[in-house]
C-alpha cells in the first residue's frame, strides 16, 4: 500500500513540473522552442540564392 502512494504521489509531482516547466504559455519550454523555430523559419524565409 506504502508503494502505491508513493508512486502516485511521484506521478502527481512529474506531472505538476512538467506543467510549470514544459507547457507553459509564455515562458515554457515550448513557447521558447516555437520562438526560436519562427526566428529559423523567417531567416531561411529571408535568404536569397
Amino acid at each position: 500500500m506504502r508503494n502505491i502512494l508513493i508512486t502516485v504521489m511521484m506521478l502527481i509531482v512529474v506531472a505538476l513540473m512538467f506543467n510549470s516547466i514544459v507547457a507553459q504559455d509564455n515562458t515554457g519550454t515550448r513557447a521558447r522552442i516555437e520562438t526560436h523555430g519562427t526566428t529559423a523559419n523567417t531567416t531561411l524565409g529571408n535568404m536569397e540564392p
